[in-house]
């Protein structure tokens, strides 16, 4: 991938020309330089078929110095490294413009999950939660529907986070349906 077309090179960009209009403490710009962690994770996946397929997933956790991680995921077939950590920088950005005590995260996976079968895409939903459970959570890191991931997947992944803790956790994730303690509102995510 070139410079040009690279989204974290060109997030990087707009931090060091906005880090110069607003005369930015270089303490803080070096800061927002990299996400605070970057986690990469193998997701086995049991197919249909009886076969196994492994899938990539990643969560980029950006910045938290307003507050938790926030931050949707995305299924996509072409979700890069680079692209999930310019997303969770940008998350980080728009909290902190608008004062929403949040940080900046995101998350996805390599998939196309209109090739999946419903039951393929729970264990893929349930698997990226089994491996991200740990850095997750209503007091550390919120994951939110983006490409490709619908209030249906959100429901899989809370529900799998709460069968690990042991105990419910409703924040731990939004973009619910209603049934899953989802607020009312657009019932879709990007891109859909």
């Amino acid at each position: 991938m070139s410079e040009v077309s690279n989204p974290f090179f060109n997030a990087m960009e707009q931090l060091d020309k906005a880090a110069g209009y607003i005369s930015l403490d270089e303490r803080i710009h070096t800061m927002l330089k990299q996400p605070d962690r970057f986690i990469e994770v193998a997701i086995p996946v049991v197919m249909d078929n009886g076969t196994v397929k492994i899938f990539t997933g990643y969560r980029s956790q950006y910045n938290n110095s307003l507050g938790v991680y926030k931050g949707g995921i995305r299924y996509h077939w072409n979700v890069t490294v680079d692209e999930v950590k310019a997303l969770s920088f940008w998350m980080t950005i728009k909290c902190a413009t608008v004062n929403i005590p949040m940080g900046g995260a995101k998350g996805g996976v390599i998939v196309n999950p209109k090739e999946l079968s419903e039951g393929e895409l729970e264990r893929l939903s349930r698997g990226y939660m089994k491996k991200l459970w740990m850095v997750l959570g209503s007091d550390k890191d919120v994951p939110a529907p983006d490409v490709y991931t619908t209030p249906q997947i959100m429901g899989w992944m809370r529900d799998e986070f709460e069968k690990i803790i042991g105990k419910e956790d409703p924040g731990v994730i939004t973009g619910k349906s209603l049934d899953q303690g989802g607020s009312e509102g657009r019932g879709f995510s990007t891109a859909q």
